[in-house]
This record gives C-alpha cells, structure tokens and sequence, in this order.
C-alpha cells in the first residue's frame, strides 16, 4: 500500500505542471492578440491557428470520422504551405469570432467569413476570394415560391451570419413579413436544417455556397426550393486582427500565387466543380 501512496506527490505533481504550462500557452496566445506584428510570431513558431464554424459545408466541416475538411481548410493549408506554416483548425462559436480573434484564441477567421461595412470595422480583411449571394431555401410543400410568400411564416438564419445581418439591415425584404419580425437564430446551419426539415421554420436564409452544396448531398434534394433574395452581392475574405498588415500581405500573396499556378483551380473543382465562384481566376 505504501508503495501506491508515493505516486500521488508525482501525479499532483504532474497536473500543476500541465496546468503552468497549459496557462503559459494561454498567456502567449493573449500576447499575439496584442502584438503589433503577428507575422512575425506565426512564421518563427511556424503554427497559425484559424478560427471556424466546423458545421459549414462545404467551407469546413467535421467528417464522421473527425477530420476537418473542406474549401477553406484546403485553400488555407495551401496558402501557408508557401511559407512552411503549419495550420490548427480552433472551431469556435461563429458568433463570438471577433472576440475570439481579439482574445488572441484565433489568429485568423476564415470560414466562409462574408465581407461587409460592419465587420470591417472590427477586422482587416484579405483580398476577397470567393462571391456568394443569400438565398431562401424551404420546402416545396410549402409553396414558398418568393420573399412575399414567407408573410406570417417563420424564418431561421445562423446568428452572427451575414444573412442574419442583411435581414437587419434591410427589413423590408424579410424581417416586416416574417411572423413576430424576427427570425429564429441558430448556432449552426445543421440545427437549422433540421428545424426546416421538421416544418420548425419555413424559410431559411443561407449562404448560396452551402445551399447548393448541402442539398446537393440529401437524398431527398427535390424537395428544396432555393429561391434567389435581393440582398446584394457579397464576397468571403479572411478576417484578421486590425494591426496585422503585414499577414495580409502574406495571405494576398499566397492567395495570387495559387491562383497563377493552378493550385487555386484544382481546389475551386475539387469542391465546386467550376471556377464561376472565384474573382481571383477572373486577373489570372
């Protein structure tokens, strides 16, 4: 019995250990979030973390097995594998990603991250890489064949997303019709999906990008309507800390470099079958 008792100074030991060094990394992560320079920090660790909705097809997701896939996953893996970085995927809550990007949890977010004035005013943004468009997505039963159709009908929209944005912004499209003016926020469009699947919501508006991609997939996909909205244009860019200019042009480089070697083509047909989605293949 003796013998047993002495491994326990070890083990309480060992936790505070784990604990010092666990908080050391804490407190070295706070200190980017502050540093001037994170470039400088990312390409001497050689390791950048990038923040992400790990539900978001086909941008980056989580696959049965655990694995984090998708567009954005490949397109950043290629980008810093011309500076020999090293990526860790951090899913987050999307609607505490600035946060977490200032906490210095992130040092990017770039996750189908849609471009707009309000976020810009909290993050740099890199050059935009891809464009996408809301759309409202029901089902057919439903016979929601335009916006007017969602009068008095319940409608979803991720919170934090940029859909969920544009219902505030312009309230005439959708939020005055919607019942009680407000939609029914989701962490995540697998929940949401759900919801809508289950007669929950009848509308949900959603990135065009991961419509197309997630009814695709559905064995039942003929029982979706998409319909296109009136909310302008957007276009995803990877969000970044204000003071980091200097790891934007490392990402604006790299993300032309794929673009004139081909690497950013095979990526764009791996996922979507076409370049039409991509402004950087347009100068290329």
């Amino acid at each position: 019995m003796a013998k047993k008792f002495k491994k326990f100074p070890l083990i309480i030991v060992g936790l505070l250990v784990l604990t010092l060094l666990s908080g050391c990394r804490f407190e070295s992560r706070q200190k980017m979030a502050t540093n001037p320079d994170t470039w400088s920090v990312v390409s001497k660790q050689k390791k950048i973390v990038i923040g992400l909705d790990d539900s978001f097809v086909p941008m980056g997701f989580q696959t049965k097995s655990g694995r984090i896939v998708g567009y954005d996953v490949d397109l950043a893996k290629a980008v810093f594998k011309e500076y020999g970085i090293k990526v860790d995927f951090q899913p987050i809550d999307w609607s505490m990603n600035v946060t977490e990007l200032r906490n210095g949890t992130i040092d990017l977010i770039w996750n189908g991250f849609s471009i707009n004035p309000q976020r810009a005013k909290k993050v740099t943004f890199s050059k935009p890489y891809l464009v996408n468009k809301q759309v409202l997505v029901s089902k057919k039963k439903n016979h929601i064949n335009n916006f007017a159709d969602m009068k008095g009908r319940v409608a979803g929209v991720q919170a934090g997303s940029a859909g969920a944005m544009d219902i505030d912004d312009k309230p005439k499209l959708l939020k005055d019709l919607i019942k009680n003016h407000s939609p029914i926020l989701y962490d995540s469009f697998t929940e949401a999906f759900i919801d809508l699947n289950s007669n929950r919501i009848q509308g949900l508006l959603i990135d065009s990008i991961y419509a197309g991609y997630y009814i695709k997939h559905q064995k039942n996909r003929a029982s979706y309507r998409s319909v296109p909205s009136q909310f302008p244009k957007e276009y995803y860019g990877v969000g970044m800390r204000k003071h980091d200019k200097k790891l934007k042009q490392k990402i604006d480089a790299g993300l032309d470099r794929l673009a004139k070697n081909g690497q950013l083509a095979k990526i764009n047909k791996k996922w979507f079958g076409t370049n039409q989605y991509s402004p950087l293949m347009k100068h290329h």
